[in-house]
């Protein structure tokens, strides 16, 4: 079966990680709230995530300031992060969001709607890409299999070639040893 998608939930108010997670119900993914940018980032250390909710203004390390770390990192830096901030709508701390790789920004209040539509599309966009990646380990595998029978036919057509009866056993030998994958 497939892995379910999971969203990061960074925010460090435990009522707006409630209504995040209450705002997600239903959608196929499964919420992981986390109550700072420090936990964030060690989550990430163990989970894949399709999208990461993040709050902008946090003590200690803010929504930037992980943003910018998660970026850093080789296996986080294309998930998507969408900021989530109750600051007036500032165009500059937008612009700072995006300029650490914010994908969106949104400020509270917020539809809701419209923050699982977007949610939405990350997760369709992280199942597709897992489905890619399982259909690329299927075909090297099978590009595997199928070289190594090649290869196996290959020497008995070689065996063959030498000519005489035990060349023709040892072809045999060989071909059903290919057939039964051993």
């Amino acid at each position: 079966m497939a892995e379910r998608a999971k969203a990061l939930l960074v925010d460090d108010r435990k009522d707006n990680l409630l209504a995040l997670e209450a705002i997600l119900q239903g959608l196929p993914v499964t919420p992981v709230a986390v109550e700072s940018g420090e936990a964030a980032l060690k989550q990430l250390l163990v989970d894949d995530f399709a999208v990461i909710l993040l709050d902008a203004q946090m003590p200690n390390m803010d929504g930037f300031e992980t943003a910018s770390h998660i970026k850093r990192r080789e296996r986080t830096r294309h998930v998507p992060i969408l900021f989530l901030t109750a600051a007036d709508r500032d165009a500059q701390l937008a612009l700072r969001g995006y300029a650490v790789g914010a994908v969106d920004y949104l400020t509270k209040p917020f539809d809701p709607w419209v923050l699982r539509a977007k949610v939405s599309i990350f997760v369709e966009l992280w199942t597709k890409t897992q489905q890619l990646k399982a259909q690329a380990d299927a075909t090297r595998e099978r590009d595997s299999q199928w070289q190594r029978l090649t290869e196996t036919v290959d020497e008995a057509a070689r065996v063959l070639r030498a000519g005489g009866e035990e060349a023709a056993t040892e072809a045999l030998a060989l071909l059903e040893k290919a057939r039964w994958g051993s």
